[in-house]
């Protein structure tokens, strides 16, 4: 038992730069608070287009929709157990964003009007569906996390050595990349966001693409790594 013990304080103390990751709660909670005060009563912003009308709806893409949740769960995962430097850079990447949508909502409280009056359950894919809809309301929804994250952790992927050293690493690319773009597509599809929201993670992922693995002029993690060198080094 002591064994154990002392087996579990080495892991933990190997991988405690892992700790960034209770920041990550800050997300939900303040997510949840926006939600709860932005209703129909209260009013918000509608994004809407034309194009958003002429794209149909699918509900097999519910699919890749759910499939978001491993993505970026593994992802952080893999980067924690593989590379401190990539895993830092990819929590600061994704964190940048979360939190910066939240202040949009916050100051531009937000929504869509796309979803269908959907009540079928003719199949699984359908109840998945009435079940996302029930639990999460169409508020909050610029820039669309769903593809920012998605963006993110290819972006991250793409700039790992360590996974273009694997076996089967062209393969994680490509399978990462496709996966991305049919998170995006489903978001649109599901009626969930609009391709303003879409576009506006686009964008913001761009933006913040600069402060993490730097545009020619600034990085804001080169200046991180520099001030704090214990973000890049290995523990022993």
């Amino acid at each position: 038992m002591k064994s154990l013990w002392q087996k579990l304080l080495r892991f933990y103390h190997k991988y405690s730069y892992g700790n960034v990751l209770w920041l990550g709660i800050i997300y939900p909670l303040w997510f949840k608070s926006i939600e709860s005060r932005v209703t129909v009563a209260t009013g918000y912003h509608i994004m809407h287009t034309k194009i958003d009308e002429m794209i149909p709806f699918c509900e097999y893409f519910i699919l890749p929709y759910y499939l978001w949740f491993f993505y970026i769960l593994l992802g952080v995962l893999y980067f924690l157990f593989t590379n401190k430097e990539d895993f830092y850079k990819v929590c600061l990447y994704l964190f940048i964003g979360m939190i910066f949508s939240l202040l949009i909502c916050e100051i531009y409280p937000n929504g869509t009007d796309l979803r269908p009056p959907y009540s079928k359950s003719d199949n699984i894919f359908q109840i998945l569906v009435a079940g996302l809809y029930q639990i999460d309301t169409p508020t909050n929804v610029f820039p669309s996390i769903h593809a920012y994250n998605s963006i993110c952790m290819h972006v991250a992927i793409l700039k790992s050595k360590d996974i273009r050293k694997l076996r089967f690493g062209k393969a994680v690319v490509w399978g990462s990349f496709f996966l991305c773009i049919f998170i995006c597509i489903a978001t649109l599809v599901l009626k969930q966001h609009s391709i303003l929201d879409v576009g506006g993670a686009i964008l913001l992922a761009f933006i913040s693409y600069g402060f993490v693995y730097g545009y020619p002029s600034f990085a804001l993690w080169e200046y991180l790594s520099k001030k704090y060198p214990c973000l890049i080094q290995e523990e022993l």
